[in-house]
């Protein structure tokens, strides 16, 4: 009775320590960071350029902007269907799945079993005098005594050590050498018994078991707890990552529809080129036949289409390589798309304007910013969890079960037995093992809020650079389509005069190569600019709803 007080006192401390005990580590606080007011490479006007960047929030959906619903319809089948959003998930699911793990430890484990061993002693073997073996509790109380637990009948159905060694000293002396044994450590494990291995001596010994084994380590100082948060605070990054493939998909998606369509563009242009050259050339032959120009005109001529014509083989190829690209991503196969999308469009016209928001609206926004805190926080809990170490350790081992040598007699009432036993464990001594890793757990955290940190200053320049791109490349269209419409104008006076006889073939020759490869770097201008949108709204961390 007494001895059932002290165990019920024990485990009730140890309880309201579980329930009401501390946790060790910092408490966790998001780095502060001081991010510029605006962004430096604003234009500062807007009256020259044609869609400019303003400090407008952007949209989740800014690829809608280009109203496009072509390029609307892949993003969204490739947010279903590409390999790396799938992989990106199923990090997700699995940082939840390992968190359910953690939590496990903060709740007892309990295993449910049942056995049978027959037993009998060689009749040669004398017992010796004032052995521990005699009487006891008879052959069933010895058995009962002991295997009162999984480890004790482990250890008898190895025939290790004898079914009836007496009292309750046998059922301690079971579960240590069972427990050595499944190590595989002690030395002693195969050591001979003065009864024999088959029990006592002449006794044929049958024992039926069934019962429930219980341990239960108590978070006192909160260790699991912490090992918990920081779980946590990785399905956090897991998402985050998710957040960040999202949007590196939607914009290598975008950037490579925007090229195709570009490219087919500068195709066609090359294609118009090659036309007008190939008529400038009969036209040049004709006038060569009746006299009226000489050979080495039409020579230019025919020289001029050719050059022409070799730019179009690269062009072709590209626009196949684009298809074979938008196609994985939708995880198809290369040329799954190649019937669809090798039917000629236009580049989509650029958005009229890139809201950016603010550099402090970015810190909050992009997605890789946003899972390497998750990570810092994450990092200070497993602080928490490494300090916990420096305290003892609760336990609580229970088992309860029925133990008989007849099975007609299992299931009544006085086969019952059970055990309970509260356990501290308190590591005095490891070498400086507990202190070595709380400052690894300590140099993580640091590692991560400089990770942080420095992600922050990546986000900042590569907006910077994005912006100073469009802006550049605006400015660098306009001149070319001003290029363009001068070429036009040169061109018409150089064929004109040229049907006058006031100039040579040659000058002629000059303004059409001078006009065919304005129109080219027109068409790649514009296909410039609508790539830097893209690389823009990326570098914004644009691409998903919170």
């Amino acid at each position: 009775m007494k001895t059932s007080a002290v165990i019920f006192a024990v485990i009730s401390v140890m309880s309201l320590g579980w329930a009401g005990g501390c946790t060790m580590g910092p408490k966790y606080e998001r780095p502060k960071v001081e991010a510029p007011k605006s962004f430096g490479e604003l234009p500062k006007s807007t009256n020259d350029q044609p869609s400019p960047a303003v400090q407008n929030e952007p949209i989740a959906t800014w690829w809608r902007s280009f109203g496009d619903p072509e390029l609307d319809r892949l993003i969204a089948e490739a947010l279903k269907t590409n390999y790396n959003i799938l992989i990106a998930a199923s990090r997700v699911r699995e940082a939840r799945f390992q968190r359910s793990i953690i939590a496990a430890d903060l709740f007892p484990n309990v295993d449910a079993d049942g056995g049978y061993m027959l037993a009998r002693g060689s009749k040669n073997v004398t017992v010796p005098l004032g052995s521990a073996g005699g009487g006891g509790g008879g052959s069933s109380g010895g058995a009962s005594g002991t295997s009162p637990g999984k480890s004790a009948r482990a250890k008898m159905a190895a025939n290790a050590d004898p079914p009836g060694q007496g009292g309750g000293g046998g059922s301690g002396g079971a579960s240590s050498a069972a427990s050595s044994s499944q190590a595989g450590a002690s030395p002693f494990e195969n050591q001979v018994s003065p009864f024999g291995k088959g029990g006592l001596p002449g006794a044929t010994t049958s024992l039926y078991q069934v019962g429930f084994d219980s341990t239960w380590e108590l978070d006192v100082f909160g260790g699991t707890r912490k090992r918990l948060e920081a779980a946590a605070y990785d399905i956090s990054a897991a998402v985050e990552g998710l957040h960040d493939v999202r949007v590196s998909l939607i914009s290598e998606l975008a950037r490579d529809y925007l090229e195709l369509r570009g490219t087919q563009e500068r195709l066609a242009v090359a294609r118009q080129n090659l036309s007008a050259q190939n008529e400038t050339l009969r036209l040049t032959q004709s006038m060569m036949k009746s006299g009226l120009r000489s050979k080495l005109d039409a020579t230019r001529a025919a020289a001029e289409a050719a050059t022409i014509a070799a730019t179009i083989p690269p062009l072709e190829a590209n626009v196949r390589q684009m298809i074979h690209e938008i196609s994985i991503l939708v995880s198809r196969d290369p040329t799954a798309l190649s019937e669809e999308l090798a039917v000629e469009k236009p580049l989509p016209p650029i958005p009229p304007e890139v809201p950016v928001g603010l550099p402090s609206a970015l810190i909050r926004r992009r997605p890789d910013i946003r899972r390497s805190e998750r990570q810092i926080a994450s990092a200070t809990a497993l602080i928490g969890s490494a300090k916990a170490d420096l305290f003892p350790k609760f336990g609580l081992t229970t088992s309860v079960g029925l133990d008989s040598t007849a099975a007609h007699t299992l299931f009544q009432g006085q086969s019952g037995y059970f055990l309970a036993s509260p356990t501290v464990v308190w590591r005095v001594f490891d070498a400086g093992r507990i202190l070595s890793n709380i400052r690894l757990q300590q140099a993580n955290q640091q590692e991560d809020i400089y990770q942080y940190r420095n992600a922050i200053l990546v986000a900042l320049k590569e907006v910077e650079d994005a912006l100073a791109a469009y802006g550049a490349e605006q400015s660098r269209r306009l001149s070319l389509a001003e290029a363009f419409k001068q070429d036009q104008e040169a061109l018409r006076i150089a064929t004109d005069q040229y049907k006058r006889g006031l100039i040579s073939y040659l000058e002629v020759l000059d303004a059409q190569r001078s006009l065919f490869s304005a129109k080219s770097e027109l068409a790649q201008s514009d296909q410039s600019v609508a790539v830097d949108v893209v690389s823009l709204y990326k570098a914004l961390g644009g691409g998903w709803n919170e």
